[in-house]
């Protein structure tokens, strides 16, 4: 999930981030392709890291039937 999760979401921000700085350019697509392995080279391993705090995080906010406050 991860892996799929990073590939996604960086391509997805890295096309949008290319595209309001140069425009849809004759170039767009080889600048966008760079910007995106740069960007997954550091979402891939930084949803690695913070995927355990994540869940804890969620994990806390949400309640489970029968559990918590009586």
């Amino acid at each position: 999930m991860p892996l799929v999760l990073s590939v996604l979401m960086s391509c997805i921000v890295s096309g949008i981030s290319t595209m309001t700085s140069i425009g849809l350019s004759s170039h767009f697509f080889a600048e966008w392709m760079n910007a995106w392995f740069i960007s997954w080279l550091v979402a891939f391993p930084s949803l690695l890291l913070v995927l355990p705090l994540v869940r804890r995080i969620v994990s806390a906010l949400v309640q489970q039937p029968g559990e918590g406050r009586q």
